[in-house]
């Protein structure tokens, strides 16, 4: 753990005693069934706030216990029955919960015991009479564009229950040019000019604690080449493995029970041409989180850099707040001393970090100030992409919580508020973080950075940031950035030329065609959840992933 760090130990400290309080006077049932709900529950649910699944507070006296024993038992029966509640939270939150029907019996008795034993969450004052229930009125319109598809390839089924593959990030091969597709299970694929698909890595093989869990944010998170690849043969991935299997960089202390670890390694590959991947490996960072969502989906490295540039050969590193929100410690986040809800920068071939295996940028926006060397910028709930425009701006994604999706210009030592901002709006600390109000009067005063763009859950539940298209074969393409929305499968853009920071950049909407004819994401892959990805090839053109089905689009010109 860096040093620079005292607040960790206090960190720990407030966190044992926030999770021992509640159970104070709590029967032996209670106290099992508070136990149960932290071990299988509290990863989706808390009694607060909604997170992956519904808050669960204050259903005493409006479910009853055999809905919430059927319910657990076997969700998807009972949205596949039409039951009214099953049905509405399913419409909401997009998923099947999996169904925990091989715990004991009477943990589940004790669990929906504890459950209803919580109380509706307290509203203070008269504020729920100002907050927000359409924070942004205003849609977003069709631009009068439409970009046409061509199927590439489906990629083969890397799991068998519920989820089939989870495609998750496309980039090129330094050298070949060829396309580079990773896929959150665990594998690497190469795919060459023909479209034909080779494994390039299945990391499964190399990590005995290598742990992934559809639905979350584990297994493979990223990969990236080093800009002197040809030359040092250096290759990086992220991955988690379960609890504590080594030595964390950054912790939260000891009273606090470890959901999973992100671990960054470096390759060194013996054939830099080479289609599979061999060589040595070794570990540059390993990252506690408190629970398996919002984790480091992001490590990239600045593409137009070149030789000599101060940010030529960094790694940027895109890690969510691992869920802090949905645990109650939302204060993580927004504090530069944690490493949660920043986009961290690193140069991997340095060794001045506190542990001696990568550097640390000397020019790093809070080196020899308070806060983590690391940190590059902070604020953010689910910084899931990050990509540069031609001209060296940065664009970070961030996944919001219960209103606002946003992009941000990304900016050294920046705040982007997160969770006492949602995009352009504010979140009252004392009420829950699903509910949003107009910034306050002094808001100048708290220096935070806004979206240069955002759009509300009227039009999509999840952003998925993506690429300004460089590429020659669309040009009516050229000059925007291509983005889009994971579960419903919309496709938008916004004009570079209009970007400015303090203002919102009007998003417009493209729609799709396939083989000449009209048609949506959700059409192609037959399910609630698309699941979209971007990717990006050697000459710039742009991809379109489904992750639901594992299918890879290119957008090409139409005919």
């Amino acid at each position: 753990m860096p040093a620079k760090s005292p607040a960790i130990i206090r960190l720990g400290v407030s966190l044992l005693i926030s999770f021992l309080i509640p159970f104070q006077g709590f029967s032996q049932n209670l106290i099992q069934g508070a136990q149960v709900f932290e071990l299988h529950c509290a990863n989706c649910h808390n009694f607060k706030d909604d997170g992956i699944g519904p808050q669960l507070a204050g259903l005493k006296g409006i479910v009853d216990k055999k809905y919430l024993l059927d319910f657990i038992n076997n969700p998807k029966a009972l949205i596949d029955a039409n039951v009214a509640r099953a049905q509405d939270k399913y419409k909401k939150f997009k998923s099947y919960m999996p169904s925990f029907n091989h715990l004991d019996p009477k943990d589940l008795q004790d669990v929906i015991a504890y459950i209803l034993e919580k109380p509706s969450p307290k509203i203070i004052g008269k504020k729920e009479k100002l907050a927000l229930e359409n924070p942004i009125k205003e849609g977003i319109q069709f631009s009068g564009e439409t970009i046409n598809l061509k199927k590439i390839l489906k990629f083969p089924f890397t799991y068998t229950s519920q989820v089939n593959t989870r495609i998750n990030k496309m980039t090129f091969h330094p050298i070949s040019k060829e396309r580079i597709i990773s896929d959150l299970q665990g594998k690497i694929y190469v795919v060459d000019d023909k479209n034909q698909l080779s494994e390039f890595l299945d990391i499964s093989k190399h990590f005995p604690h290598f742990t992934n869990k559809p639905g979350f944010a584990t297994g493979l998170g990223s990969f990236a080449f080093h800009p002197l690849f040809a030359q040092n043969k250096l290759f990086y991935t992220t991955h988690t493995e379960p609890e504590i299997k080594g030595p964390s960089d950054f912790t939260y202390g000891d009273s606090l029970r470890v959901k999973l670890q992100w671990i960054i390694t470096e390759w060194t590959m013996d054939d830099p041409s080479a289609k599979v991947l061999s060589g040595k490996s070794r570990e540059v960072m390993r990252v506690n989180v408190i629970d398996q969502v919002h984790g480091m989906q992001e490590i990239t490295f600045n593409p137009y850099a070149k030789p000599g540039d101060p940010d030529f050969g960094l790694l940027y590193i895109g890690l969510g707040d691992g869920g802090a929100l949905e645990q109650r410690r939302g204060f993580i986040p927004n504090n530069p001393e944690h490493a949660w809800g920043k986009v961290l920068r690193i140069d991997p071939l340095g060794r001045n970090s506190q542990n001696g295996k990568y550097g640390i940028p000397t020019f790093n926006p809070f080196v020899g100030k308070k806060g983590l060397d690391e940190v590059f910028a902070q604020g953010f709930r689910n910084p899931n992409r990050i990509s540069w425009l031609h001209d060296g701006r940065i664009i970070v994604s961030n996944i919001g919580q219960r209103h606002i999706e946003s992009l941000y210009m990304l900016k050294p030592g920046k705040n982007y508020g997160w969770p006492l901002r949602e995009g352009t709006f504010a979140i009252d600390s004392t009420m829950s973080t699903n509910t949003v109000f107009l910034l306050p009067k002094n808001d100048a005063q708290f220096g935070y950075t806004y979206p240069i763009a955002q759009f509300d859950h009227d039009e999509g539940n999840a952003i998925m940031g993506g690429f300004e298209y460089t590429g020659k074969a669309i040009p009516s393409l050229r000059g925007k950035y291509i983005f889009g929305e994971i579960v419903r499968g919309r496709v938008f853009y916004i004009p570079i030329s209009e970007i400015k920071e303090g203002t919102q950049t009007r998003i417009r909407e493209l729609k799709m065609q396939l083989d000449a004819l009209p048609i949506t994401l959700k059409e192609l892959v037959k399910a609630n959840k698309v699941d979209l990805r971007f990717g990006q090839d050697a000459h710039g053109e742009i991809y379109i992933i489904t992750k639901a089905d594992g299918m890879l689009y290119q957008i090409v010109p139409s005919k």
